[in-house]
């Protein structure tokens, strides 16, 4: 959720990083068929939202400014989590694999996170090293999102779409 004022970029998607693993603990002590279903729309919606902002805005600002393995590696992560994505909202939370889908995702954003934020010489790092304005990416990235928000809410959002990965 965007906050009042100014706020870095990483520091946006750091507290976006937060808020699902809570949704994901959520998940894993959830009981019930509607309680599941509901935390695992509300953690794939998180998860669309935030790569788009990271893939739209964040990735090509840092785009030759920090190691472009790294970024092409984000986008394959990412690429990865959307298709699960798109199976767990195709699909009803008393099917088969529901819940290990839903854990699966975890732990690939778990890794993913890892590498943005928390191992050394991460992308977080990276870029507050680089020459951008990590602040006026942050106002950027937290409009876009504030708008990817209002229509998740009124009409949803498409099924996410791959970059990198090439799906029949």
């Amino acid at each position: 959720m965007a906050r009042e004022g100014k706020q870095d970029a990483t520091h946006l998607l750091a507290r976006d990083h937060r808020e699902v693993e809570e949704l994901f603990a959520k998940f894993e002590k959830a009981t019930g068929a509607s309680s599941k279903e509901k935390l695992a729309r509300e953690i794939c919606t998180e998860l669309k939202i935030h790569a788009m902002i990271e893939e739209e805005i964040f990735y090509p600002a840092l785009r030759g400014k920090i190691d472009g393995d790294d970024l092409d590696e984000a986008y394959v992560e990412h690429d990865g989590a959307k298709l699960l994505i798109n199976d767990i909202e195709a699909a009803e939370p008393d099917e088969e694999f529901y819940d290990a889908k839903v854990k699966v995702l975890q732990e690939q954003i778990e890794h993913h996170v890892e590498e943005e934020e928390k191992m050394h010489g991460n992308i977080f790092q990276q870029a507050r090293a680089a020459d951008v304005d990590l602040d006026a990416l942050g106002e950027q990235m937290a409009a876009r999102k504030a708008e990817l928000m209002r229509m998740a809410k009124s009409e949803g959002l498409p099924p996410a779409t791959t970059t990198a990965v090439e799906t029949a």
